[in-house]
């Protein structure tokens, strides 16, 4: 279980967090061989329910900033046990923020020379322009990257593309299931490939079941990929 005490903020940030009972998981998104690992995605796994339960309830007494500073610190803290090296994605709901004193804290705990933090924005509850102006500072005083993750549900389109301006762009399953099979889904990849690399942004494609879909992406040009048919969260 993750634990939160030798953390300097706030006492009542840190009453918050001690009530967190979870652990994280990680699953690998691989680049074009499907054997090289680029990143890992960090998943919250709760003791006691399910994850989107605890979401909802969170959203509900509007404590989302507790699960936000509880990925970062969390997922940052599980990573560094486990030894892994590649670039980590950070989950981070687009309503939520760190105030400079818990950026500073970040900093001083996992300071990221090396550059391989990825903060991924979800694709809910809501968007605030508040909290995407201080990421995108925040990135680029920690050289931390940008991704938007599942493109094409919730509130992840081109709008949220066009605030964050981000260095990867990762498209929902919806998109790429059995796209091997239907023509209308590979035009619509085979355009919105052309537009972020035009922007030069990375594109991921997640939630890949078959080889087939697999092996019919990698021809298209997509960069990264993701799925149980690669490797789940472990």
């Amino acid at each position: 279980m993750i634990l939160f005490d030798d953390l300097p903020l706030d006492k009542e940030i840190l009453d918050a967090l001690r009530e967190l009972r979870i652990n994280y998981v990680f699953q690998p998104i691989f680049r074009a061989d499907g054997k090289t690992i680029f990143a890992r995605e960090a998943l919250m796994r709760p003791l006691d329910m399910n994850v989107m339960d605890l979401i909802e309830e969170y959203t509900k007494k509007d404590k989302l900033h507790i699960l936000e500073i509880a990925t970062f610190f969390g997922a940052f803290q599980e990573y560094e046990l486990r030894g892994y090296t590649e670039h980590i994605c950070l989950n981070s709901f687009p309503s939520e923020c760190f105030s400079p004193a818990e950026t500073k804290v970040f900093a001083d705990y996992y300071g990221d020379p090396r550059g391989i933090g990825i903060i991924e924005i979800l694709e809910y509850p809501y968007i605030s322009e508040f909290a995407c102006k201080m990421k995108k500072g925040d990135t680029k005083g920690q050289r931390l990257k940008i991704a938007i993750d599942d493109f094409g549900t919730g509130l992840s389109n081109m709008d949220l593309v066009n605030m964050y301006e981000p260095d990867i762009v990762k498209l929902d399953r919806d998109l790429i299931s059995d796209i091997d099979k239907l023509p209308e889904k590979q035009e619509n990849v085979r355009n919105l490939l052309q537009e972020f690399h035009s922007r030069n942004m990375l594109v991921v494609a997640e939630g890949i079941e078959r080889k087939e879909e697999f092996d019919y992406l990698v021809g298209l040009g997509v960069d990264l990929f993701q799925g149980f048919y690669l490797a789940r969260p472990s």
